[in-house]
């Protein structure tokens, strides 16, 4: 491997974790969100199903990154 895809993978596994840490951090703080905000409990569920994405898109590209530098 080159230095120029080192550093792509490691900008792909930064970006990775930061939408980990961002899924996560929403996940805790929606309940709290939506009491503070007094907005309808749908919202609750919609910020959850996003955080749920955010993990599985996540998932997705850490995968794809052992994959790569399995090769």
């Amino acid at each position: 491997m080159t230095d120029r895809q080192d550093m792509e993978y490691a900008r792909q596994g930064r970006i990775a974790a930061v939408v980990i840490a961002s899924a996560g951090v929403l996940a805790m703080l929606a309940p709290w969100i939506v009491a503070r905000l007094g907005l309808a409990p749908k919202y609750e569920i919609l910020m959850y199903l996003v955080s749920m994405a955010a993990f599985i898109w996540s998932l997705v590209v850490t995968l794809r990154i052992w994959q790569k530098t399995r090769q």
